[in-house]
């Protein structure tokens, strides 16, 4: 059957998470006519604001705010109804914004490309076709399933997604993984009421963060009654009614668990499968991610690929970035590239949470570098009271600074307000400003930030 609707446009986009909506937006106040494909009505504006950071911090919000005496399932309802609504206000504005604009359009719908210029959205009298000389591809990622016998077909598998959109607080999770996704669900949901266990293949969580600061971290969780077993290799999930019993090897023996609800937190995957990029001429890399160059643009120059899909660190303000480099190459000097970052920051969202910028301990030390470590817990850093205030003192601060240069090299701070901190941190360390600078500044009282004052001069290697 022939097409219904043929459109051209001088820029597509396909996906509309925080990248693509970003760069279609500039682009079209600069004159621009934009066609913005998204296949999912419950996804106008991305994962952050749909399924990410903004339900699942909103989350972590309402858990720590749960007291002793509150119905636990009925807590939860109320909690997610609020995020649910927050969410649709959200994907609404998200539309509306773009869609509204004059020479913009939102169509909603799987992309499949045709050739490297055209891409077909629906079927049969449905079937719209896009032409464009520049398109951006901006599909993002989706949650792995590891290959464990049992777990795929297992009717108590759940999804990130699946979390916070159910009314229902399951009574026992089981969270596959001890990375950052799976630490923040496993502490929203015990502070919720859900007993949870955190199933964890190596032989500590975070893995990639220094030991003390993995050992910390590990002490907040089970202090707050998360049950954490390292060195778990999980075999099989066999299904029994209300419950799955999760089947794991440790240090030669054999040991279960049961859930009513079952988490694998292993990673996420560039959403490519049928796009038909090959038909686009766009190669992908093994696990699936469109391949780039430091300028974003893919085997074809004329695509990019933004955000999750092309491979990179699977952040919202990475996605961001890469629009401010796509945007530049299109409509800029074309010198914005992904080789210019620098000091880029990340926030495991427990309570309190655990912020982190550039290298570890370890890292510096595998590198030869001369460095001396600053560390105090928070307990007991005097200059900063805030931490006593809202009575939250557990964490660490701890800082790597080149002997040298006196320059700050990386930063872990598990404490209160981390999140906002680790971004003063994130740019002194762009901008060079010595650790002794930081130590020596004026901050306002009773702070956070303040606690520079006193940390830098805890040197303990």
């Amino acid at each position: 059957m022939e097409d219904t609707t043929a459109l051209t446009a001088d820029v597509l986009v396909v996906g509309f998470g925080k990248g693509g909506k970003t760069a279609a937006h500039v682009l079209t106040d600069a004159g621009q006519r934009v066609v913005l494909v998204e296949r999912s009505a419950n996804m106008y504006g991305g994962t952050c604001p749909n399924v990410g950071c903004v339900p699942t911090k909103m989350l972590v919000h309402f858990a720590g705010t749960r007291r002793a005496a509150d119905d636990a399932q009925g807590f939860f309802a109320r909690s997610t109804a609020e995020v649910r609504a927050l969410t649709a206000a959200f994907r609404a504005g998200n539309f509306d914004s773009l869609d509204g604009k004059d020479t913009a359009t939102v169509i909603t719908g799987t992309a499949v490309f045709l050739d490297p210029r055209t891409i077909a959205v629906g079927e049969g009298e449905d079937r719209i076709t896009v032409t464009a000389p520049t398109i951006l591809i901006n599909t993002g990622s989706e949650p792995v399933v590891p290959a464990i016998p049992g777990l795929a077909a297992s009717p108590h598998l759940v999804t990130s997604t699946d979390l916070i959109t159910t009314s229902n607080l399951p009574e026992r999770l089981v969270v596959l993984g001890g990375g950052y996704l799976g630490l923040e669900f496993a502490d929203i949901y015990r502070r919720f009421g859900t007993h949870v266990t955190i199933l964890e293949a190596t032989d500590r969580l975070l893995p990639r963060e220094d030991d003390d600061i993995a050992a910390s971290v590990t002490e907040i969780l089970t202090g707050d009654g998360v049950h954490i077993i390292t060195g778990a290799h999980v075999t099989e999930v066999r299904d029994d009614g209300a419950v799955s019993t999760i089947v794991y090897e440790q240090d030669g023996r054999t040991s279960t668990v049961e859930a009513s609800a079952l988490l694998p937190a292993t990673g996420r995957r560039a959403v490519t499968a049928g796009l038909r990029l090959d038909a686009a001429g766009v190669r992908t890399a093994a696990n699936g991610a469109i391949e780039v160059d430091e300028h974003l643009r893919t085997s074809q120059p004329h695509i990019y690929a933004l955000g999750d899909v092309n491979g990179g660190e699977q952040f919202t303000y990475i996605s961001l970035d890469d629009a401010r480099i796509v945007l530049d190459q299109l409509i800029g000097e074309g010198t914005r590239a992904t080789t210019d970052r620098r000091a880029v920051p990340h926030t495991l969202f427990i309570t309190p949470p655990l912020a982190t910028v550039g290298l570890t301990e370890r890292q510096a030390r595998a590198e030869g570098l001369a460095i001396t470590v600053s560390r105090e817990k928070v307990a007991d850093i005097v200059a900063m009271p805030r931490a006593y205030t809202v009575e939250e003192t557990r964490g660490v601060m701890k800082f790597i600074v080149d002997a040298d240069t006196d320059l700050v090299l990386g930063a872990a701070l598990l404490s209160i307000d981390a999140q906002e901190v680790i971004n003063t941190v994130a740019l002194a360390m762009r901008h060079d400003i010595t650790a002794t600078e930081l130590r020596d500044s004026i901050y306002t009282h009773p702070s956070t930030t303040e606690a520079f004052n006193e940390v830098f001069d805890k040197v303990v290697a």
